[in-house]
């Protein structure tokens, strides 16, 4: 039998159900309550917008999105979301999804945090930046049937998201400041580290190798 929330549908496939397992498993219950809530607040936006996301490709998108807050899934210092995004893609290839579905799944991941260009994308990735932006700003939440927006919230419920999730993001960047750099998650270092400040795109123009 399905899993449903508020009328939203969680799709039944192998994937999806190992992807839940393992973010269980993998990150905190901070992570995986707001990753849930995105896929539906994602359902909920793509329903509102009259468009068609690939439902198990969302799903895969949400639940991913965090998780390189948490572990570092590479080698190399990279922004979090790249982490996860990579992460995600493996997971979808080694799964035999095609490299189409995987790549979708990593650019909603990778550009979830990004202003102004996943609402010009696919489905999959415009919709699971709205999600995000619903449960982390509030977004949109006007918008939304609020009966739907309380069932979900009771199943997978916030508790202090707020101040938890500004702590979990810290946690995740405190190590690798310098990937932030262009990003909204320079805020979040700022407002923890009362010293920090990010090198400017402005000081990085003047301070490059060119004699003009």
């Amino acid at each position: 039998m399905p899993d449903v929330i508020a009328g939203l549908e969680i799709p039944e496939t192998a994937a999806v159900a190992e992807a839940t397992r393992l973010i269980q498993d993998t990150t905190t219950p901070l992570i995986y309550h707001h990753s849930r809530r995105v896929f539906f607040f994602s359902l909920m936006h793509a329903q509102r917008l009259g468009v068609k996301p690939d439902p198990e490709l969302l799903y895969l998108a949400a639940m991913f999105h965090d998780a390189g807050l948490l572990t570092p899934f590479s080698d190399v210092e990279q922004r979090f979301e790249v982490d996860g995004a990579d992460h995600a893609r493996k997971f979808l290839l080694d799964r035999g999804f095609s490299m189409v579905a995987a790549e979708t799944v990593w650019t909603a991941i990778a550009l979830h945090t990004t202003p102004g260009v996943p609402d010009r994308m696919g489905p999959e990735i415009a919709t699971t930046q709205l999600g995000v932006l619903t449960d982390v700003l509030g977004l949109g939440l006007d918008g939304l049937e609020h009966d739907q927006l309380d069932e979900i919230v009771a199943a997978h419920p916030r508790g202090d998201f707020k101040k938890e999730f500004l702590r979990a993001q810290f946690e995740g960047l405190k190590n690798r400041p310098e990937t932030t750099n262009g990003t909204v998650n320079s805020d979040i270092l700022e407002h923890f580290i009362p010293d920090f400040r990010r090198t400017t795109t402005v000081e990085r123009i003047i301070g490059s190798p060119w004699p003009s």
